[in-house]
């Protein structure tokens, strides 16, 4: 287990010219690395973004969308978010920019939306100007509704030809998933006007909705675009065991809840199958499992041994955990921050080299993390 110790009381110095608090030192395998406070008390935090003036953008999900700037979280929410539901698992969820955002000053939110027909996922569009926003447009709503409030995943990815990757939960409903014409449980790729990518991979099947990139998925908590293939990466959630690593592939079906590695909550299997022809198997999975949520390859130059690494938060084991993958294969697993003891919500990386993280806590943190030197 990483160890842990105090810092001396001296205030870091981002390059990003946030300050911080004082922070403490851990130790993993090859780094001794430091963690600042950047902000506190936000109300289960859940998305991150940064912002080209050095400013932050944090979703609470309580439904509130929250600026850091020059180090201090500005206490006037930005005006303008769409109307949503705070129930369960869902609220407001990710925040993710335009690829365009310096000209355009566009940005997305996914969050959960409630009517007499029930709750489901929704992503809206909108600009963000002055601390508010203006032009807000639902661009993409998964149907149909239900009850349940659960597993609305949420979170969202553009690639490279600027498609729009969108996760969205099997709302607890696990048959949902292997449903083609039921939206839940499956990832979405859409363009930025909310109309299906041109070369979705079923377009001409009418017996799979035109929006669905992949299929199968339970709760994809994770999603993150590789900074070399340009492949979209995305974690989920098993149920007891079976939280599952994939990369995204053009019309594949990843299998819940035909096949799995966990078992129901009852203790009883779901299913005896791990393997099923036609059915694609994850990268890498943890059993028992960690409720895995955020994850962001490292790529900066500040922490040089850990370039390349793949970084994932986790919610019930409370931790940060860093895979080295080589070759379609893990290698390596560490587990850091576990003296910590906080619900890991996101991972996030930052061009300067440094990883952020939130807690997922009635008053949640953002955290930096960089070298201790």
């Amino acid at each position: 287990m990483p160890s842990i110790k105090p810092l001396a009381m001296a205030c870091c110095i981002y390059l990003s010219a946030l300050p911080c608090a004082f922070g403490q030192t851990f130790s993993s395998n090859d780094v001794t690395f430091r963690l600042d406070t950047v902000a506190a008390g936000l109300e289960h935090p859940w998305s991150l973004a940064f912002l080209p003036d050095g400013s932050l953008l944090v979703t609470e999900r309580a439904g509130r969308l929250r600026i850091i700037r020059d180090g201090k979280l500005v206490p006037e929410p930005v005006a303008g978010v769409p109307d949503l539901v705070v129930s369960g698992q869902g609220g407001l969820l990710d925040v993710l920019l335009h690829p365009e955002f310096v000209e355009n000053r566009t940005l997305f939110l996914s969050y959960s939306h409630r009517n007499r027909d029930g709750m489901t996922t929704r992503v809206a569009r909108a600009t963000l100007a002055n601390d508010r926003l203006t032009d807000v447009e639902v661009i993409f709503e998964a149907g149909p509704r239900s009850g349940k409030n659960r597993h609305f995943a949420g979170r969202m990815a553009f690639d490279g030809a600027g498609n729009l990757y969108i996760a969205v939960g099997d709302r607890g409903e696990m048959d949902r998933a292997q449903d083609t014409s039921d939206d839940a449980g499956g990832v979405h790729r859409i363009t930025i006007d909310g109309e299906p990518a041109a070369d979705n991979p079923d377009l001409d099947n009418a017996r799979i909705n035109d929006t669905f990139f992949t299929w199968g998925n339970r709760n994809i908590q994770g999603m993150t675009v590789h900074p070399v293939t340009g492949a979209v990466w995305t974690h989920e959630h098993g149920p007891r065991g079976g939280d599952e690593i994939n990369i995204l592939s053009a019309g594949t079906n990843y299998g819940w809840p035909e096949i799995t590695y966990g078992i129901d909550y009852s203790g009883l299997p779901i299913t005896l199958n791990t393997e099923k022809e036609g059915m694609a198997q994850p990268l890498h999975y943890w059993d028992p499992s960690i409720a895995p949520s955020g994850m962001a390859f490292y790529t900066g130059s500040q922490i040089p041994e850990w370039r390349g690494d793949l970084f994932v938060g986790a919610l019930k084991m409370r931790k940060l955990v860093r895979l080295r993958i080589k070759d379609g294969t893990v290698v390596e697993e560490e587990d850091l921050l576990e003296d910590l003891g906080a619900r890991i919500r996101d991972v996030r990386a930052r061009p300067e080299g440094a990883l952020w993280l939130l807690t997922d806590a009635p008053e949640g943190k953002v955290y930096r993390l960089v070298p201790a030197q």
